[in-house]
Order: structure tokens, then C-alpha cells, then sequence
């Protein structure tokens, strides 16, 4: 964490595996039970076919590769901007990269802004979006 920090570097990759049960379990610690997410029943008769995975379950595993590169500084402080584009289903394979596009200095203070994307295991986008992390001080 936090070596090497610099424009151009590569942040994960994060490979995740969207199960129902993982859907029911980020239910159950949000208290989203929105039948979309967790009747399976319910959700087949809908548009969309079948149940999908909370958003915000995708932004934690967003927030699980900026942690790894940027450890305490990301959960200290980090900012997300995000755009979910498609659904992620029970099944499907994630996969969340980055890099790092720009280090810029506000108020002698640091920042890396990063901007990420989240596939599935078809190479569809499910999540884009730009994260910033204020660096400590003395970085390399």
C-alpha cells in the first residue's frame, strides 16, 4: 500500500463472484430487502428477470480496491463518484480495476484521483466512476 504512487499506476484487480447468498447477506447488514434483490419469485416476474445484486454491494468491492492500494488514507477520508450502468445477477464474475490519472497538490495537501471501472465476466460495465484519496504527507 501506498509505494509507488504515482499517475499511471494500475489499482487491482478485484475478482468477485455475485451469489445469491452474498445478495441475501448484504441485505440483511443494509436492511435493503427490496424483493428485486431477494425473491427470487418475485424477481422473475419483473423486466428485469431474476434477481441483481444491491448497487451498493458493487461499490463495496469498489472500496475493497482503493483499500488496497491506499489502505488507511482510502477509509480515513476517500471520495466516491459513481455510475451504475447494468446490473450485476447472481452469477456473474466481478472484476474492478483502475489507475491512478492524476496527483494534484490543493492547500499543500495531496491528492490522487483515480477513476475505476467494474465488468462482469462478459466484458459489460456495470459501475464507472472517479475516486480521490488525500496521500499522507512524506509520501515516497
Amino acid at each position: 500500500m501506498l509505494t509507488g504512487i504515482q499517475e499511471g499506476k494500475a489499482l487491482g484487480p478485484v475478482v468477485k463472484h455475485i451469489t445469491q447468498e452474498k445478495i441475501n447477506l448484504y441485505a440483511e447488514a443494509s436492511g435493503d430487502f427490496n424483493p428485486i434483490h431477494v425473491d427470487e419469485s418475485f424477481a422473475a416476474k419483473t423486466p428485469l428477470g431474476g434477481t441483481i445484486a444491491h448497487g451498493m454491494l458493487g461499490l463495496a468491492y469498489v472500496s475493497e480496491t482503493m483499500t488496497s492500494a491506499f489502505g488507511e488514507s482510502w477509509l480515513s477520508g476517500g471520495r466516491l463518484r459513481a455510475k451504475f450502468r447494468e446490473s450485476a445477477r447472481p452469477g456473474d464474475t466481478l472484476t474492478i480495476t483502475g489507475g491512478i490519472f492524476c496527483i494534484e497538490q490543493k492547500s499543500d495537501v495531496l491528492y490522487a484521483n483515480c477513476s475505476f471501472e467494474c465488468r462482469n465476466q462478459k466484458g459489460e460495465t456495470i459501475i464507472t466512476g472517479e475516486a480521490t484519496v488525500r496521500l499522507p504527507s512524506g509520501r515516497e
